[in-house]
């Protein structure tokens, strides 16, 4: 029986946003038709005076991927397919989370942030990420078929014998799949060396920033001087965050907690744990592409996951899970 064909009755809900890695040019073209998307999108637009739309219709992969511009674009794609869910009489989810970027998704669908607040920061957020650590000079990578314990074993060992530099597990994204984020002659060898130890891949990523590790400081620093002029309010629906795995009530906390993200790796693997702990039987990757679904089932086989790249597999779960 095919997962559409029955409807779900008193299932807890939980909805995840993904960030950047998603992007793709056409992502939303299924969309394209639906006014409320057209109509989220230029609001975006108008609120950063850019085209977003035209970015993701018919830009370049090359200006997509600009840190700068995949922030925002993947922002507002996440907040347009939740508002469709909500206009559709999608059912309400019980907790919200998203990847890194996706966080502030998450955020907006919970009612603490405002799209407009929420695009004004990241936009912020990818500049000060830019600007921080020059090009060239750091990366990540993705480690894949080794444990948590070796891989942070690995980076140990490799800033041990480089002086001077820093090199740290950045995406604890699913057993046996992690991202590390440094120096790039750090990261060069790490690859070298975990593929020694028995990786089945091992690779470095095109993004020259080093997210989610402390070279990310001082943009941290910065970017909490824009979080504390920033109003947020309570969240509405629970989000659980990045960095600790834990619901902020209080919006000082939201802030305090959003700053230490740049820094501090992505615990996504106990994020997902965290929500099936709490009796959530049905996760919806809310945003394009299905990189965080394939991510779930790895996590915890007992989690239904469902994608929303296309509307109308986008239909048949809103019918599915009300």
């Amino acid at each position: 029986m095919g997962i559409y064909s029955v409807t779900l009755v008193n299932m807890k809900i939980a909805f995840i946003f993904p960030g950047q890695g998603s992007q793709s040019i056409g992502m939303m073209d299924s969309y394209s038709e639906l006014p409320l998307i057209r109509e989220t999108f230029n609001e975006a637009s108008d609120i950063l005076q850019q085209d977003l739309w035209a970015l993701v219709s018919n830009g370049s992969a090359d200006d997509l991927n600009l840190t700068t511009n995949t922030q925002p674009v993947m922002l507002t794609a996440d907040v347009a397919i939740y508002r469709a869910w909500q206009q559709a009489g999608g059912a309400r989810p019980h907790y919200l989370a998203g990847h890194s970027l996706g966080e502030y998704a998450a955020l907006v669908a919970a009612e603490s942030l405002s799209l407009e607040n929420a695009l004004r920061l990241v936009r912020h957020r990818a500049q000060v990420m830019q600007e921080t650590v020059p090009e060239g000079t750091g990366g990540m990578a993705a480690i894949v078929g080794l444990d948590d314990a070796t891989v942070s074993s690995i980076c140990t060992e490799i800033t041990n014998s480089l002086a001077g530099t820093s090199l740290e597990p950045a995406n604890f994204n699913a057993p046996g799949q992690v991202v590390i984020a440094g120096h790039s002659q750090a990261i060069t060898q790490a690859v070298t060396l975990a593929k020694s130890k028995g990786a089945k891949l091992a690779v470095v990523l095109p993004m020259s920033i080093p997210s989610h590790c402390s070279l990310m400081q001082p943009a941290a620093e910065q970017f909490a001087l824009l979080l504390e002029k920033t109003v947020f309010q309570s969240p509405k629906i629970p989000v659980l965050h990045n960095v600790d795995v834990q619901q902020h009530p209080e919006t000082a906390s939201i802030r305090e907690i959003l700053a230490r993200q740049l820094s501090s790796p992505v615990r996504w693997t106990e994020t997902i744990q965290a929500i099936a702990a709490l009796g959530v039987k049905h996760v919806i990757e809310c945003g394009p592409g299905k990189v965080l679904s394939g991510l779930t089932r790895r996590i915890d086989k007992n989690l239904e996951s469902f994608v929303l790249t296309d509307y109308n597999v986008f239909l048949k779960t809103v019918e599915a899970l009300k």
